[in-house]
């Protein structure tokens, strides 16, 4: 199938790309399915794209790019939303907010988006125990990861530069080999 987007064209996605929040997210709670985007080159973001609606997507980051003893404990209600028992087979982001001038850009440490690997459901969760910030600055912390990794925060945009990434453990691994290791 075909995705009509705002920022990144047509995208070719297929049903097993589909990620289905069963609630929505926090303030998008009617919008239920999306995929994951990436560019094809050294991007940091992944970008979580909404299928239905074309101007709504969500730049993504690994929180442990930004927090390396970054640690998510889940209660056992939103663990059964996602059919999970723990996050053995679940991937983490964060979401980021880049605003007209990119230096003041933040990530929602706060409320991550758990992704369940197996079934493709996912939701932005509420960490209500751990002391993490809504918008944490990270601008800094990013210009310094890039250089340690030789990776680019904003490359220059080519829209045919972007794919859809498989929704399972290989395919998130795939999508990721030519960035270097997380410690988690």
């Amino acid at each position: 199938m075909m995705i009509e987007t705002t920022r990144f064209g047509s995208i070719s996605a297929s049903e097993n790309d589909i990620i289905t929040f069963p609630e929505g997210m926090l303030g998008f709670s009617k919008i239920d399915q999306y995929v994951l985007i990436e560019r094809a080159d050294d991007s940091l973001f992944m970008w979580l794209q909404a299928l239905k609606k074309p101007s709504v997507a969500f730049p993504l980051l690994e929180p442990q790019i930004l927090e390396k003893t970054y640690k998510v404990e889940m209660l056992e209600e939103d663990l059964k939303v996602l059919q999970l028992k723990d996050l053995k087979h679940a991937k983490v982001f964060s979401i980021i907010t880049i605003p007209t001038d990119p230096s003041k850009m933040t990530a929602n440490l706060k409320a991550p988006v758990v992704i369940n690997l197996k079934n493709h459901l996912a939701k932005q969760v509420i960490l209500h125990e751990m002391n993490y910030p809504i918008r944490k600055a990270i601008f800094s912390d990013l210009q310094q990861y890039c250089i340690s990794t030789e990776r680019t925060i904003f490359p220059s945009l080519d829209i045919g530069a972007y794919q859809t990434i498989p929704i399972s453990e290989q395919g998130l691994n795939q999508a990721r080999k030519n960035r270097p290791e997380i410690n988690r």
